[in-house]
């Protein structure tokens, strides 16, 4: 690749069957249903680990999708992300059967209480060595909403109104409200902790009080590494202060590189940050062959077992957008509503060659990779495609979906991986074997905190320093 660029891979998983392509748990060789067993998730672990994936991320939902025709029938009956398992349980796991492998964990900031998602992130960064990465989302379902207590979700700019109060709490607790020596373990004087050198973070805002302090001591990262996905206004402003690692889904590059510009100048321009150390994943879906024919063949024999009802449902989940109201031929390019219109011709402007687009077009459209490209080809045009990415859009990166589990990720291993390492784009090792997330994920040893430049470092309460020398930022 011309770059040079060193490639971030991550696993894109859920504890669920399918994931990105319902139905696919039908095919024969397919084990995704597998996913309330914990071997499942060792075994992946063991197998990325050994490829030297950088990290295994575990996407998540709060509810189920209910946008189709106004119930969960097409989801459960599919098994579109239903049912789903809460994710964090199976990271000590996986993380006792490797050693340098990272997990990113979805866990959304609307619907618990930071003191308490701080004591389970910190609990698990304890347990994995310094091996967790938080994905932050405000989630986006109604049906979490409900299940919640609430008759529907907060708007979504209020969301991350939230969410920006959120993380602060979370920095607190995480990084200022015990110093980096507290914990000091005197057998002879008796004295585990230095009453001195824990504080509360007495905070009080408008949606949380939380007094502290934190009830977990620091951890290996003190804060997990921070990932997060977000393209409005409101979420690329969130990413360029908070993310270390953004991630993007889209059918085409062009869809998303103005995006990740804006969000890297803003994270320079308004928050001091270098444009560089923002790491930008984007899904895909790799189908690999030896010979194109091959790749080909398998995609084929993949659509056979998709699911367009189960695609349906993840679609209308994604956008709010019911089209169980249109008919099966109806064109929705010339529908009255904007916003069906709207989304459909941006499906359309990468797919030229599809004449009409009914909700059966969009469902297999989306039916096999969700809302990001299906790379079908030799191990050298895949990775030719990936290429493009980086170039086009400037990614660092790809979170990487199956079609089918564990399979998918058996072919990039077998094939893709040596291609990538050929053209000196993929590591041949972990950087730091053994370390952090955030050491690995950088090629940094010694980098397990945030970096200096990230906000979560000016609430580092430092060794050495009292507590009336270092104020706890606002």
């Amino acid at each position: 690749m011309a770059t040079g660029k060193k490639l971030i891979l991550n696993a894109f998983v859920e504890m669920c069957s399918g994931h990105q392509s319902p139905g696919l748990w039908r095919h024969p060789d397919d084990h995704s249903h597998e996913f309330n067993r914990v071997e499942h998730w060792i075994e992946l672990a063991k197998l990325l680990e050994e490829a030297k994936f950088h990290g295994i991320f575990i996407a998540d939902v709060l509810g189920g999708y209910d946008v189709y025709n106004g119930d969960l029938n097409a989801a459960i009956r599919s098994g579109a992300q239903w049912p789903v398992n809460e994710p964090l349980a199976v990271i000590s796991a996986m993380a006792a059967a490797t050693k340098s492998i990272g997990f990113g964990v979805t866990c959304s900031t609307t619907y618990e209480q930071p003191y308490h998602l701080a004591r389970r992130l910190s609990t698990v960064d304890h347990l994995t060595n310094g091996r967790l990465g938080w994905n932050i989302v405000t989630s986006y379902l109604d049906s979490a909403a409900r299940n919640m207590g609430f008759k529907e979700q907060l708007e979504h700019d209020e969301r991350y109104a939230q969410a920006e109060e959120y993380v602060k709490v979370m920095y607190k607790l995480f990084e200022s409200s015990w110093r980096d020596d507290a914990v000091i373990f005197d057998r002879e004087k008796g004295v585990y902790t230095d009453p001195d050198r824990v504080r509360k973070i007495s905070h009080k805002g408008k949606y949380f009080t939380v007094p502290g302090p934190h009830i977990c001591q620091p951890s290996p990262q003190r804060t997990p590494l921070i990932l997060q996905a977000g393209t409005s206004r409101a979420g690329k402003k969130f990413a360029a202060q908070n993310a270390e690692a953004i991630f993007v889904s889209a059918h085409a590059p062009a869809v998303c590189a103005k995006n990740i510009s804006e969000i890297r100048d803003a994270a320079e321009a308004q928050f001091g940050r270098d444009r560089n150390n923002i790491k930008v994943l984007a899904l895909v879906t790799p189908i690999l062959g030896r010979t194109e024919e091959e790749a080909q063949s398998k995609l084929a024999e993949y659509r056979k077992y998709a699911s367009l009802e189960g695609a349906l449902a993840l679609f209308c989940g994604w956008t709010g957008i019911d089209l169980g109201k249109y008919g099966d031929e109806e064109e929705l390019r010339h529908v009255e509503s904007n916003a069906v219109r709207s989304t459909v011709e941006g499906y359309a402007r990468f797919s030229p060659g599809t004449s009409k687009w009914t909700k059966h077009t969009v469902a297999e459209h989306v039916s096999i990779g969700g809302n990001g490209p299906v790379l079908v080809g030799t191990p050298s045009q895949v990775a030719d495609g990936l290429q493009i990415w980086v170039d086009e859009a400037g990614v660092d990166g790809f979170n990487i979906a199956y079609a089918l589990f564990p399979q998918s990720f058996k072919d990039v291993i077998e094939l893709l991986l040596p291609e990538l390492r050929l053209r000196g784009v993929f590591w041949d090792d972990y950087a730091v074997l053994g370390g952090t997330y955030r050491e690995n994920f950088y090629r940094k040893e010694g980098q397990s905190g945030p970096l200096d430049e990230h906000v979560a470092s000016t609430y580092r309460w430092k060794a050495g320093f009292e507590a009336k020398d270092h104020i706890i930022p606002e």
